[in-house]
């Protein structure tokens, strides 16, 4: 699960910015005052984008950074010399006074690149490496020669049984050639 945490010292504010981010049809999950509601709220999550000011009741952003899972972004709305001392990794940041159209198109932006990187991250684990390849190959030959399946059946069957038991392809393949080579 995703979202947008809205984190500002005044919680007017951030009420504020977060009517704007649901107006613009974004999914605000919680809006907070302090650094420590906000990791709170992150655990809720999976990944996300953080909207917050340069400084909340009890830590400055750069702290706030450092404590948050490399899976979320943090939009950061302060002054250009705020946060124009260093680049902070996955920080991006916008000038006060904010525009609408700029917030709205930053946070679209920032939900894309986030949508990009699970994409990539799903495609990579979709990748057998040799070993595994072949590990589910016996199997496959092992059902086959020993229960008279096509090689198609013997793949469905795997599918099936990984499935069932809530383990990935590999796992049910090393089950298989446990149990049949006994």
């Amino acid at each position: 699960m995703d979202g947008i945490i809205v984190a500002f010292p005044n919680k007017e504010n951030a009420a504020n910015i977060r009517n704007l981010l649901v107006r613009g049809g974004m999914e605000v999950r919680g809006v907070c005052t302090t650094g420590a509601q906000t990791l709170n709220c992150m655990e809720m999550l999976d990944e996300g984008i953080v909207v917050c000011g340069y400084k909340l009741a009890d830590m400055m952003y750069t702290e706030l950074r450092e404590y948050m899972p490399k899976e979320f972004e943090m939009l950061l709305i302060a002054s250009p010399d705020k946060w124009s001392d260093g680049d902070i990794e996955g920080v991006v940041g916008l000038s006060m006074p904010i525009k609408v159209y700029d917030l709205m198109n930053t946070v679209e932006m920032m939900t894309r690149s986030m949508v990009q990187r699970r994409r990539k991250r799903r495609q990579e684990q979709k990748e057998r490496s040799p070993g595994q390849q072949m590990l589910i190959k016996k199997a496959k030959e092992l059902l086959m020669e020993r229960n008279n399946m096509s090689e198609g059946e013997a793949h469905r069957y795997l599918q099936k049984c990984s499935m069932d038991s809530g383990t990935n392809l590999v796992e049910t393949a090393e089950m298989v050639l446990s149990i049949m080579a006994e």
